[in-house]
């Protein structure tokens, strides 16, 4: 992207911020006390909470307190949670005018308003924050909406991707001096291209090049995420890289090392492909997709059944860190939460298992522990809520009612009105 890409981008998100200013008053609601009503709450860590109040002030929560009051929020009847996280998006990917896939690449001002879109939509669907791994310019969508000018999640980017193949990546130092160049721009984590596609085609990397990756970025404070399917999952594993995206053809034994080593794994059950399937003449001929819609099909339907069996066999492998990545693009944006009842539904997933992967594991995965992923006492006020239990019905996750991040409330609609997708609110969030 040029400089002057980059500023016109800018500018053009700037511009739709005022529109959105209305629903993030900030200064307003961080000097109020907020008191949440709530029947059932899950906490993030696998435990329900009954019957308790959570109190806020600022930006955090301060107590949970049956006996707080008056309730601000009677979320009562519905299933409070926190914030879930994506530890997997591509949040600028967009449709362009013409209605195809152009990636994340665009920086015009229709991508700026349609990258804007993608945010409040993931937003709205109770992802309070999320990892978006592969373009530049994710860098300043993070920016705008940390500085309060711009309604959407929570981003952590890893803005260029380290890709092969082989020897045209680099030596092991010029990949290390390539960490320390995307640290240096703002990244937060590095993502590494370690293998190609999905259903064919081994290491693009060697082990001493992906050692040198993984070392650099622990040396600079920084997490590594690793596209790896097949030889590379292991590879990947012993470089100590953090987490391992996909990992189609891995096997029992490369899921044990992963458990044994700590590493976070990130497999997809389904979202990503069926936004493929439902937008096939939109992907068809776009870079890196097939030509023809009956092509982007057919491909589908050999990788789903994989990735439904690396699900399965996944979760049976004790000790796994397992996080929750939908991996959405173009068409899934705001749609986040489909990869839930994916796992649940075709893959056998424990629905606590399955929301645990999107709050406290995923905060771990991300080093932000202390920070999201629960409801307690000194953690960020990012509470959703759900109309409808998914312990019983994962399909509940479609209907977020409530969401609050960092102590502002972004959405509070009425009970079993929930449209497919919410537009901007015409004034203040709870008003």
């Amino acid at each position: 992207m040029t400089p002057a890409g980059m500023n016109r981008w800018i500018l053009s998100i700037l511009g739709l911020a005022a529109l959105t200013q209305p629903v993030t008053p900030q200064t307003a609601a961080h000097s109020k006390r907020i008191v949440i009503a709530a029947s059932s709450a899950l906490d993030g860590k696998g435990r329900v909470l009954r019957n308790t109040r959570i109190v806020i002030e600022g930006t955090k929560i301060v107590a949970l307190d049956p006996k707080a009051g008056p309730a601000d929020y009677d979320l009562r009847g519905l299933t409070v949670l926190p914030g879930w996280i994506d530890a997997h998006v591509h949040i600028t990917w967009i449709f362009g005018k013409d209605g195809k896939n152009v990636g994340g690449g665009e920086t015009t001002q229709d991508a700026a308003y349609r990258t804007a879109s993608n945010a409040w939509l993931t937003l709205m669907g109770g992802f309070t924050t999320v990892q978006s791994v592969g373009s530049p310019s994710d860098i300043f969508l993070r920016d705008v909406i940390a500085q309060g000018l711009l309604a959407g999640p929570r981003i952590l980017t890893s803005m260029e991707g380290l890709s092969g193949p082989g020897e045209q990546t680099g030596t092991p130092d010029e990949i290390r001096a390539y960490v320390r160049k995307q640290k240096a721009a703002g990244a937060d984590l590095i993502k590494i291209m370690a293998s190609g596609g999905m259903l064919q085609g081994s290491k693009t990397l060697s082990q001493e090049q992906l050692n040198a990756a993984c070392d650099e970025a622990k040396k600079q404070g920084l997490r590594t995420l690793v596209h790896a399917c097949r030889d590379a999952v292991p590879a990947a594993t012993l470089a100590g890289c953090t987490q391992i995206e996909h990992g189609l053809g891995a096997t029992d034994q490369d899921l044990k090392l992963m458990a044994e080593k700590g590493t976070y794994f990130d497999p997809q059950a389904g979202l990503t492909l069926e936004t493929y399937t439902l937008n096939k003449g939109r992907y068809a001929g776009s870079p890196y997709f097939p030509k023809t819609e009956e092509a982007i099909v057919s491909t589908n339907e050999k990788i789903l059944p994989l990735n439904h069996e690396l699900m399965r066999h996944a979760s049976k492998i004790k000790g796994l860190k397992i996080v929750f990545g939908s991996d959405a693009v173009a068409g899934a944006h705001g749609r986040n939460a489909e990869e839930f009842i994916d796992r649940v539904r075709d893959c056998g997933v424990d629905p606590m298992t399955a929301l645990v992967s999107a709050n406290s594991l995923g905060a771990e995965a991300l080093d932000m522990a202390d920070q999201i992923g629960s409801i307690a006492a000194g953690m960020q006020a990012d509470i959703i809520a759900l109309d409808g239990n998914p312990l019983k019905d994962i399909t509940a996750v479609r209907r977020v009612v409530f969401v609050m991040k960092g102590g502002v409330v972004f959405k509070n609609v009425a009970r079993g009105a929930i449209p497919a997708l919410t537009g901007f609110p015409s004034g203040p969030a709870g008003a």
